[in-house]
């Protein structure tokens, strides 16, 4: 039988480049003649910003630890021990890192062993075991503290979740099997599935003791002290922990249930992680947690093998570092200063820009249009979601009224650019206006001043083509709703210089914002991909295909919306707008529908009508509808499309649209909301074959956001 220390050994060869985290031992007495206790603080040796993870190495110095650990409680030398994080990380789980590594179903099936092996071991001690939820914990951080007899959390812990769904994993370590019989089935489905699946949204520290994970909560200033205190009055008796009896009855089927609709409705059964996790919290309700342990491992050594994993955390990367390194962006250090914003426009997306300007630059912003009524609404719109985010308690009376002071707005864009570093236009989507208002604009400006546009799919370079300066015109195109979509395509004209550009890299990075280098092509990146695709849908709908047909074609791919529900979201008209600008570009690729054109020319706002709670096609619609007679199956509709897809992604990399087809990924994922477990786009159509058919070739090399070979 290979012991745990061999098994992590094994592990530890494969992944030469482990950031590792060690876990110091050190005793004290406890406050109130309570005992000798022994507590083991992971910590990696870097600051804050570089998480503490389990990798191989990792877990085997937590293994030695309890070794020691182990041998004081048989010997009762301690009466207790406790494990806690390095200042703010408490550990945020499994080294990604080695996972992409593992090549051999074997090797993934020791990962999920050995990190079992070593946390089961923090609940089989001969004296009570305390996790202290100091900072953030996530997937294998938070399994290790559930394997402890008892839980503190801090008020203060910012994130703490267990995303391993989100990323094509389940939680591995126990967490599908120890959470349900903590806190019920209901409560752990709403933390591995729902929260997951819900962009991995993460609980504070406050949630994490009222869902019942954590016993105690204390303020983060002395939360160490306060937990010690606490657990030395638990050791005396003083404090009994209760915790509500579980039901195991017709509750727990419930929420397995209720999981497996949020799944469907969220991936359409296209990737299998949620299920595989509920499996086992189903499995679970017996409270064999062996039975669920062995479950566990299982799960996890196929779903390391599969492509949604490799997928999930090529995405994972994609937005956590080539997001925030853009490639193709020019030296930092070119960027100006930005103290003041103008936009042009105050409608609703030029309201929403300020807002979003105001509250990450908290500079001077000055709105302005044609008339004094729509100044004041645009200055209204965002004094209004300033109020909103006070009443909330999200900013405090003094922040909101130093925000809406900077506020304002003219008519008069000589009086209101005069001093403007960074001036934005929001306005109609027609090239003639825009090359008026930025005729009017650098009349005005300084000449330092960048000016950006907010076109989604007009040449950036024709809009400058008539100015005396043209060098410093950049396209900075935000995705709607601008406060929850990350992507920036930052376009680069004909003329654009680098300080320009730089500056705009630099605004992106204050906005908080995914800043993607494109080409001045029509309609960029993701507009351009989309028009694509929903473009196909339309035309194998007009060529005769039901619109319920068409629609169901692409379920698989587990998008956050059907092409028609994004359609309603993003307007019917400027969809047909788009699509009229790229048939211009590309006539033979991009077809103007004639039945989109009647729904826009009869005013409506899209295909379905909600009279039941669900989409339905709207009677007027269909009445509207002109059809061909030639009738494709679900899978010809699927195909026709993936097929245009990546024709079109392969031509925008032949003309350097963007500097590589992870850009791709990037956009589709930060500006269209595509989910992780395709990783975007490019890995789907190379596992599905369809790159190789249509272009003969990957869009990556092998082993990129797949299993190596």
């Amino acid at each position: 039988m290979t012991t745990t220390a061999e098994l992590l050994k094994g592990a530890a060869e494969l992944f030469p480049d482990e950031v590792v985290t060690s876990a110091h031992v050190r005793h004290f007495e406890l406050p109130f003649g309570a005992g000798r206790f022994a507590l083991i603080t992971l910590d990696n040796g870097f600051d804050h910003t570089k998480p503490t993870t389990f990798g191989p190495q990792s877990l085997a110095n937590l293994n030695t630890a309890i070794d020691q650990v182990e041998a004081e409680a048989a010997n009762g030398e301690i009466v207790a021990v406790g494990l806690t994080g390095k200042p703010f990380i408490f550990a945020v789980g499994a080294d990604l890192k080695g996972v992409e590594l593992l090549k051999k179903h074997e090797e993934a099936l020791a990962i999920g062993k050995g990190g079992h092996d070593v946390f089961k071991r923090l609940s089989a001690l001969a004296v009570p075991t305390f996790a202290y939820y100091n900072g953030a914990a996530m997937g294998g951080g938070v399994e290790a503290g559930l394997h402890c007899t008892y839980r503190t959390v801090s008020k203060a812990l910012p994130a703490f979740s267990l995303p391993e769904v989100f990323l094509g994993l389940v939680p591995g370590w126990g967490g599908c099997t120890i959470l349900p019989n903590l806190i019920g089935a209901e409560k752990a489905v709403q933390v591995i599935i729902e929260n997951s699946l819900n962009q991995n949204r993460q609980l504070k520290g406050k949630q994490v003791f009222e869902l019942g994970i954590a016993d105690a909560i204390f303020e983060g200033a002395d939360f160490l002290e306060q937990s010690l205190l606490w657990t030395a009055r638990v050791l005396k008796g003083d404090i009994t922990v209760e915790r509500p009896e579980i039901d195991r009855g017709e509750a727990w089927d419930q929420a397995v249930a209720k999981g497996r609709f949020v799944a469907d409705s969220k991936v359409h059964g296209a990737a299998p992680a949620a299920y595989r996790a509920l499996d086992i919290i189903e499995a679970s309700k017996d409270g064999d947690l062996q039975k669920g342990f062995d479950a566990e491992d299982q799960a996890l050594a196929d779903l390391i093998m599969g492509g949604e994993l490799r997928s999930g955390i090529y995405a994972f990367n994609l937005v956590q570092k080539r997001g925030k390194r853009p490639a193709g962006a020019p030296d930092k250090s070119l960027a100006r200063p930005v103290t003041k914003v103008g936009v042009v426009g105050a409608g609703l997306m030029a309201s929403q820009l300020a807002l979003l300007f105001l509250r990450r630059l908290e500079v001077p912003v000055v709105l302005t249009d044609i008339d004094q009524e729509r100044v004041d609404k645009g200055v209204g719109y965002v004094h209004g979601e300033i109020d909103k985010l006070l009443g909330k308690g999200r900013i405090n009376q003094d922040k909101a009224n130093r925000l809406k002071a900077l506020v304002t707005g003219v008519l008069d864009k000589a009086v209101g650019f005069a001093d403007a570093d960074f001036i934005i236009e929001a306005v109609f989507e027609e090239m003639s206006v825009k090359q008026k208002v930025f005729a009017e604009v650098e009349a005005v400006a300084p000449a330092h001043a960048i000016l950006a546009t907010n076109t989604s799919s007009l040449s950036v370079s024709e809009m400058a083509s008539k100015l005396q300066h043209p060098e410093r015109v950049v396209g900075f195109h935000f995705f709607n709703p601008v406060a929850v979509l990350p992507l920036l395509e930052i376009v680069r004209g004909e003329k654009t210089d680098d300080a320009s550009l730089a500056t705009a890299f630099a605004v992106a990075k204050k906005l908080k914002k995914t800043g993607v280098l494109t080409k001045d092509a029509p309609a960029f990146v993701v507009n351009r991909i989309l028009t694509r695709f929903m473009g196909e849908i339309q035309n194998v709908i007009d060529e005769g295909t039901p619109v319920a047909t068409a629609e169901k074609a692409v379920e698989p791919l587990g998008l956050p919306m059907s092409p028609l529900v994004l359609l309603e979201l993003v307007g019917p008209a400027i969809g047909l707008h788009v699509s009229e600008t790229l048939n211009r570009a590309f006539p033979e690729r991009f077809k103007v529908s004639p039945n989109l054109k009647a729904v826009v020319e009869a005013g409506k706002r899209g295909f379905y009508v909600y009279d039941s709670g669900k989409p339905e096609l709207d009677p007027e619609v269909a009445a509207l509808l002109k059809q061909g007679d030639v009738v494709l199956t679900e899978e010809q509709v699927r195909d026709r499309v993936l097929d245009a897809v990546a024709q079109e992604i392969g031509l925008m990399l032949e003309e350097g649209v963007v500097a590589e087809a992870q850009d791709i990924d990037l956009c589709l994922i930060t500006g269209a909301g595509w989910p992780f477990h395709l990783g975007g786009i490019t890995p789907y159509l190379d596992r599905e074959g369809v790159s190789e058919r249509v272009n003969g070739k990957r869009f990556l090399a092998p082993g990129v956001a797949s299993v190596p070979a």
